[in-house]
């Protein structure tokens, strides 16, 4: 923060704020790179938002039973009730909290979107399948739209002449969208870990039609099974996501716009490097070394990256081919 907000920032909220970033600058693995382009306030409020964000993601990814979970998650939304309501006071024990509801209080972010990741972790928790892509959709929504969502909240839609409130309206739309490219970008990456857990988020139908019903636990596909077709499938569909989405980038502020564009980039040169050898999502976990996601930041900062995605086309693959004789 400035030094005017420094000096009416109470202390307790203070150090919830830095317990965030720490917990942002050790987990937060590619979105990190993002966040620190942002200005102070800003920065913290996505800290918050990303620690409570992350305990949810914790909860779903635990070891505990189940029922177990369901518990948890009833008391985190029990918690983000109490953040809603102004229940939340400076001296709380709990820094997530803290931070999370003096960030409501500065800026216009829907806590509702936290509902919905609640939501979708529910559904992992419950094991949910996904028969097309319409019912993996409202599961990506839940559990990224809605972020890029809460985080618009934060960035707010930068006030620039000449431009028309109903594009302005779009940003919500356009924030949505990218979530859901970054996360079928994630769904991709992992894969292989996902099937070792017993999980598996791509539509069945898609699975059906290149022939990997069979499920992705071993490092090659079956012998008859259309992987690296399947594969591309989906990485057209996360590259038509991601064109939309991007659309997002001309109507934040500079800053704001530079974290967005460093965030995204990481995951759409993700995407390209899975769409350049399919088979290593089977070998591994697929990334980027460290030099690669601050060199995109940089670029983001710049807004060259900015202008290079916002330029490329969006082709949706509305329909996957129909394979024969299988």
């Amino acid at each position: 923060m400035n030094a005017t907000a420094t000096a009416i920032t109470p202390p307790p909220v203070l150090a919830a704020y830095g317990y965030c970033e720490t917990v942002t600058g050790q987990q937060a693995r590619n979105f990190a790179y993002g966040i620190r382009l942002l200005p102070p306030e800003k920065r913290q409020a996505m800290s918050a938002l990303y620690a409570f964000s992350r305990r949810i993601d914790d909860i779903g990814d635990g070891p505990l039973e189940p029922a177990a979970k369901e518990a948890r998650l009833a008391g985190a939304r029990a918690l983000l009730a109490r953040v809603r309501s102004g229940a939340v006071e400076d001296d709380d024990t709990d820094p997530v909290a803290v931070a999370l509801a003096d960030a409501a209080r500065r800026f216009p972010i829907p806590l509702g979107g936290l509902d919905e990741v609640i939501d979708g972790v529910l559904m992992d928790v419950r094991g949910q399948t996904y028969a097309t892509w319409d019912d993996l959709e409202v599961y990506c929504r839940c559990v990224a739209g809605a972020i890029g969502r809460l985080s618009l909240g934060i960035f707010g839609v930068a006030d620039v002449p000449g431009r028309s409130a109903r594009e302005a309206a779009r940003a919500a739309d356009y924030a949505d969208t990218l979530g859901l490219a970054l996360q079928l970008t994630n769904i991709l990456r992992d894969l292989r870990e996902d099937a070792e857990e017993g999980r598996v988020y791509l539509p069945a139908d898609d699975l059906a039609a290149f022939g990997c019903a069979g499920g992705f636990s071993a490092p090659e596909p079956p012998p008859d099974a259309d992987f690296t077709g399947l594969v591309r499938f989906e990485v057209r569909r996360a590259q038509a996501l991601f064109g939309e989405g991007f659309r997002l980038l001309p109507l934040l502020d500079r800053r704001s716009g530079a974290c967005v564009a460093a965030m995204a980039g990481i995951y759409r040169r993700l995407l390209d490097r899975i769409a350049r050898d399919p088979g290593q999502v089977l070998r591994g976990r697929v990334s980027l070394p460290g030099r690669e996601k601050a060199f995109v930041a940089v670029r983001g900062l710049s807004g060259l990256d900015a202008r290079h995605i916002t330029r490329r086309p969006a082709r949706y693959p509305a329909r996957h081919p129909v394979r024969r004789n299988l």
